[in-house]
């Protein structure tokens, strides 16, 4: 909406309503414009939380996939000589 067409909604208010109607009307714009903001301010929030947690999931699964993983508990690692190795 351009300014000339908020200049000729408020006309036609003043004309149907009177100069009474004006606090009214101001009351109403400011509520609008209060519950609007917060409406933003919840889904920037919301945005910003949940990009938030996706960061962290994936330096989770970073971090577990640059882990190395230990052998099994109860098993012993592979010590039997191989045949190219010295035993010096």
């Amino acid at each position: 909406m351009g300014t000339g067409e908020l200049v000729l909604i408020f006309l036609v208010y003043l004309m149907l309503f009177g100069a009474k109607g004006i606090p009214s009307l101001a009351q109403t714009m400011g509520k609008a414009v209060y519950q609007f903001r917060n409406a933003a301010r919840d889904v920037q929030k919301e945005i910003i939380d949940s990009t938030r947690q996706i960061k962290n999931e994936v330096n989770i699964s970073q971090t577990l996939v640059d882990t190395p993983t230990a052998p099994p508990v109860g098993t012993e690692p592979d010590r039997s000589p191989k045949p190219d190795q010295d035993f010096a």
